[in-house]
């Protein structure tokens, strides 16, 4: 039985230089295995935040494919990569796609991005769905017996029912890389974090893009680790860096037993 997990979250400031990008991730994944992460989860588009509407070409794909697959089998650990646009030669637009890699190097599963970012911010407006396609159904993984991940990337964290059908299908652990605006950062990211831990009894792990960016967004960072009562374990407010927590079955059954719930499906 894995009682206890530990885990890291990376925040980055990326640009459209997929080397300096790649650089950075690898900098700070080996600063995570140094603590023991075994599982880590990197930000929405850590490898390229480029212009909107810009193409991600297939053999930069296989570059950060290669890479992730090397950074986890060196370090053997589990890589929840944030986010790629993931290209190919059936569909019009890409997806926005967070690839789980396993301990051995190899990509086991992954997740489009099913919510796309509509948003009018006075001086900003973005509308995702003119150049990414959405995703179509959840995605869960089990990176050991006793841990279940279910994976969101970062305007889905509006979205509640995804994370109800994370905890109902027994994930102690919810995912959000995500590149929170700093006006809707400020506004809600915290209080929306926490509500997904507290309703669902899981962790959440968020990994964040931090300041100004190519395409013009100015990300709000505030990168943090929450456990299953709402309380921040840690937290990464400005800068690019790595936080890290140890998260426990034990606590997660103790919170249980203060406010019982009833997961219909979870894991037995």
């Amino acid at each position: 039985m894995s009682e206890t997990l530990h885990v890291a979250c990376v925040q980055m400031s990326s640009s459209d230089s997929l080397a300096r990008n790649l650089s950075l991730a690898s900098h700070y994944i080996r600063q995570a295995a140094n603590t023991g992460a075994e599982l880590i989860l990197l930000p929405e588009n850590f490898s390229w935040m480029g212009e909107q509407g810009a193409t991600f070409n297939p053999e930069s794909i296989h570059v950060v494919t290669y890479f992730l697959g090397e950074c986890a089998k060196n370090y053997h650990m589990w890589i929840v990569a944030g986010s790629i646009l993931w290209t190919d030669n059936v569909n019009e637009k890409p997806f926005n796609r967070s690839l789980i890699i396993n301990p051995q190097g190899e990509i086991c599963d992954y997740y489009d991005k099913i919510h796309l970012f509509e948003a009018v911010l006075g001086h900003e407006s973005w509308k995702e769905s003119n150049h990414i396609q959405a995703g179509k159904k959840p995605t869960i993984c089990d990176v050991t017996d006793d841990w279940r991940v279910g994976l969101s990337i970062c305007y889905d964290l509006r979205f509640p029912h995804l994370y109800q059908f994370y905890a109902n299908h027994g994930c102690n652990i919810l995912t959000v890389p995500a590149a929170f605006t700093e006006e809707t950062g400020q506004a809600h990211w915290q209080v929306l974090l926490q509500a997904r831990a507290i309703e669902n009894q899981c962790y959440v792990l968020a990994a964040a893009q931090i300041g100004e960016h190519v395409d013009g967004r100015h990300t709000y960072g505030h990168s943090m680790i929450i456990d299953p009562w709402g309380n921040i374990m840690a937290l990464q407010e400005d800068g690019e860096g790595v936080i890290h927590a140890e998260l426990s079955l034990d606590f997660i059954d103790r919170v249980n037993k203060k406010l019982p719930m009833t997961k219909a499906g979870a894991k037995q």
